[in-house]
């Protein structure tokens, strides 16, 4: 009787740890206020991202490197600007590089929040 009531416990708890991290939240990224063509201010809705990147329309290769601010904020200043939609790359805390394919459209409004294809 023992023996099996540890077996339930154990899958109990199995269940739970795969319950918990099965949970993902869908990615989004406000564009902040301030932001303009030239002058990209980015907000993701989570806080588990780092080296973030950016990748213009028609690009080769995610040649701009936003810096981290304040409260979650990514800054990106450029001389001249950007050729949209803009593609994310970024880090995950928890293991490897994800992309965002499209996510910034030509005709973004500061204030905007927009949606990715992704959960973290």
């Amino acid at each position: 009787m023992a023996a099996r009531s540890s077996i339930l416990l154990a899958a109990a708890a199995l269940a739970a740890l795969f319950a918990i991290g099965s949970c993902t939240t869908p990615l989004t990224f406000a564009v902040g206020k301030g932001s303009k063509p030239g002058h990209l201010i980015l907000t993701p809705n989570v806080a588990t991202i780092s080296d973030v990147e950016i990748k213009e329309h028609g690009g080769d290769d995610f040649s701009f490197s936003l810096k981290e601010g304040p409260k979650g904020t990514w800054t990106l200043d450029t001389k001249s600007p950007l050729k949209y939609p803009l593609c994310i790359r970024f880090a995950v805390k928890s293991g490897g590089y994800r992309i965002a394919d499209d996510v910034i459209p030509e005709n973004f409004k500061a204030g905007t929040t927009y949606k990715t294809t992704l959960s973290i």
